[in-house]
């Protein structure tokens, strides 16, 4: 069974909630050396085009399937419901952030549902953590999701620093390396994957800020369709998934705190 551990209510204090975390996820689990095998698929940019899923080799079977962003075409609930319960027939362990062509109150529906990734981490497994960051820096078109530099910034932060928390507390007990896993649907500023076809960059510095800082030892990323690819930031591979219905995704196979990773 998956084990994610998600962020914690807001009415705990850092210093309280990381306690609960720690005593209510580990006091019941032993020490351990031993590792557990992971597959972890990663797709967006669906644009309500979900049959493409099906094709995935290993979907059904994976550990972990992570949606990043533009999950509808500017829908709200109802659509992000639709593609969400075909999904989860698909498999029941879900991850999942708004883009900025979907509404805002996408993102409070994943936190209902208690799948949601933006701004936040999780450890799963007890073997990675993924931090999230969704919606997007500004665009001409004034999508329904979008995010100062400024704000992007602070989400990330936040984010990580959630997630160094986590894995502080995790590495002692469990005696192993745990690899961050930066999933963001804005692509980092002047890279391979935030060009137009005109060659013009549009990512987010904000965001190849934060990788810059922090950097994890993956990042995925999305939103601009036409430069699916990778690249790197310093030593942090960068993968731009593509739109799923041209039959992009990513597949993470993560063993022994080292990561396969393949673009398709």
């Amino acid at each position: 069974m998956l084990s994610i551990v998600k962020h914690l209510s807001r009415r705990l204090t850092r210093q309280s909630a990381l306690h609960l975390f720690i005593t209510k996820n580990h006091a019941f689990l032993p020490e351990t050396k031993e590792h557990i095998p992971m597959k972890i698929i990663v797709f967006g940019d669906i644009h309500m085009a979900i049959a493409e899923a099906r094709r995935i080799p290993d979907i059904t079977d994976a550990d972990l399937l992570i949606l990043n962003g533009d999950i509808t075409n500017y829908g709200g609930i109802r659509e992000a419901r639709t593609i969400l319960d075909e999904v989860l027939q698909l498999n029941k362990n879900v991850l999942a952030q708004f883009g900025n062509i979907d509404s805002p109150e996408i993102n409070a529906y994943l936190e209902d549902l208690g799948l949601n990734l933006h701004g936040q981490a999780h450890l799963v497994n007890r073997e990675v953590c993924i931090v999230g960051v969704g919606g997007s820096n500004p665009t001409p078109f004034s999508t329904p999701s979008e995010f100062s530099e400024t704000e992007l910034k602070k989400i990330g932060h936040t984010a990580f620093q959630q997630g160094l928390d986590y894995i502080s507390l995790a590495k002692p007990l469990h005696k192993r390396e745990i690899p961050q896993i930066f999933i963001s649907h804005p692509p980092p500023f002047d890279t391979k994957l935030d060009r137009l076809r005109s060659g013009k960059h549009v990512g987010s510095k904000a965001i190849r800020s934060i990788i810059e800082q922090y950097q994890p030892d993956l990042c995925i990323c999305g939103h601009i369709h036409e430069a699916k690819g990778q690249d790197t930031i310093h030593a942090t591979p960068v993968f731009n998934h593509g739109m799923l219905k041209h039959g992009g995704w990513v597949t993470i196979d993560l063993n022994n705190s080292q990561m396969d990773v393949t673009l398709q």
